[in-house]
């Protein structure tokens, strides 16, 4: 059993680290192979080989959110739109998504991986970063290791799930050499043959981190092959991009191994693209009207308060409505349904015949809830009325009580209002490939 010590707390990303030698194999990087298809091949013998895609509700309007790769072989990937998806692949099959059975198999995959190397870092729901020791650094040991992930990841959680595996001096690099082969791939990435291999393999928007926005900003500047971005200097490529992120990319890309930058939550919200039937406004409302109580639910459980709520919808036209209001820090559903009431009205009353297509709900202004300050002036500098202070502690100790309950007897035992009739359609918990729902979180 070897011992391993826990890395110091991160410092701060200096500009201009100090110059020194890019580190030799450091970073193992597992990803996942169209994670969510996966998993239904896995659970679903029938649909083994066959063109899969995983949609969040059943209808030709929306997006595939995964896709196995027999389905990529015809050009379906996540975001094609089915209508479009039933045009490339006619014989695709349409699988409802079950996220709590995703984020089930999510913390099985990482049990498993933790049977052989310490986890450092999850970074999505399929991607897994572990930061090797030096005597499993050498390309023999680390290989092994990866093999031995392999073969335990398809003896305990099934031979469809296939992972692909890198291995590089940096995180970055290591996420990079793992798409470099796809599905069911290992690649090291050796210090001498990074630039190499990238110059020649690679696209600018192959680069984890470069979007189109990124990719035409680039083209702007007169770069258009990865080769042209190894041919910047630092500055250079600072510039470029626009922002630190630049700088970043050219230690990056040598093998530099960087300390993460360090992030913070700044926002708790859900979305949900709506069935052809919720459209109507009246019925769209209830979709709302769920969605915030489920991410005022969260703000509870992670003990946060918020003093920003936004509502944004879309419509089936494609013409966005939005608002926001400013509060004291709340907590409790009740206020948070009070200012969704107001806004939707504010936004909808005149547009009777239109068709909502997709409804999005975010709080912001996060501050942990014992750090709230009380409101000095009255609530004079907001932008929604105040409420009193007895009144939100009653609401507060109700939305605590709801809690406890659906918690105990699951989702929606108890709730205020009504939902439509199959409500569990759109009030279930959602997975963003960046971000793992808790498992408390499937019965909010």
């Amino acid at each position: 059993m070897s011992l391993r010590l826990a890395s110091p707390p991160l410092a701060p990303l200096l500009l201009e680290p100090p110059p020194r030698s890019p580190s030799p194999l450091k970073w193992l990087y597992v990803d996942f192979n169209s994670y969510f298809a996966s998993v239904e091949q896995q659970m679903q013998p029938h649909l083994r080989n066959r063109p899969v895609a995983v949609v969040p509700v059943d209808s030709d309007s929306t997006c595939a959110i995964a896709a196995s790769y027999e389905a990529k072989a015809y050009g379906v990937s996540t975001g094609t739109p089915i209508w479009e998806a039933r045009k490339l692949c006619p014989d695709i099959i349409c699988v409802l998504a079950r996220h709590d059975l995703y984020v089930q198999f999510h913390h099985r995959a990482i049990a498993e991986i933790e049977r052989h190397v310490p986890v450092t870092a999850v970074c999505s729901i399929d991607e897994v970063a572990v930061e090797l020791m030096r005597n499993e650094a050498a390309p023999e040991t680390a290989e092994r290791i990866a093999r031995s992930i392999k073969a335990g990841l398809k003896a305990h959680l099934g031979e469809w799930m296939r992972c692909s595996i890198g291995i590089a001096p940096n995180r970055y690099l290591a996420k990079v050499a793992g798409d470099l082969q796809k599905p069911d791939g290992l690649t090291i990435l050796m210090p001498d043959d990074i630039e190499s291999r990238l110059t020649n393999e690679l696209e600018p928007m192959d680069l984890p981190g470069i979007g189109r926005n990124m990719e035409r900003r680039l083209r702007q500047q007169g770069i258009f092959t990865v080769a042209d971005i190894y041919a910047l200097d630092r500055k250079r490529l600072r510039n470029a991009w626009g922002n630190i992120w630049g700088e970043r990319m050219w230690y990056l890309l040598r093998g530099y191994d960087l300390p993460e930058m360090e992030t913070q939550r700044r926002s708790i919200g859900h979305s949900h693209v709506l069935a052809p039937y919720l459209r109507p406004p009246a019925m769209a409302i209830d979709v709302a009207r769920r969605l915030t109580m489920k991410a005022a639910s969260r703000l509870r459980r992670m003990n946060y308060a918020a003093s920003w709520f936004a509502l944004s919808i879309r419509l089936e036209s494609g013409e966005r409505l939005s608002a926001k209001r400013h509060i004291c820090p709340a907590q409790d559903s009740n206020t948070f349904l009070i200012l969704l009431l107001n806004m939707w009205h504010g936004l909808i009353p005149a547009r009777q015949h239109v068709q909502v297509k997709k409804v999005s709900v975010v709080m912001y202004g996060l501050q942990p809830e014992n750090c709230i300050q009380p409101d000095l002036f009255g609530g004079a500098a907001l932008t929604a009325p105040t409420t009193a202070p007895q009144t939100q502690a009653r609401r507060l100790r109700l939305s605590s009580a709801m809690d406890r309950i659906n918690r105990r007897f699951g989702r929606d035992a108890v709730l205020i209002g009504m939902l439509p009739s199959s409500g569990k359609e759109f009030s279930g918990t959602k997975i963003a490939f960046t971000r793992i729902p808790d498992l408390e979180e499937f019965h909010e």
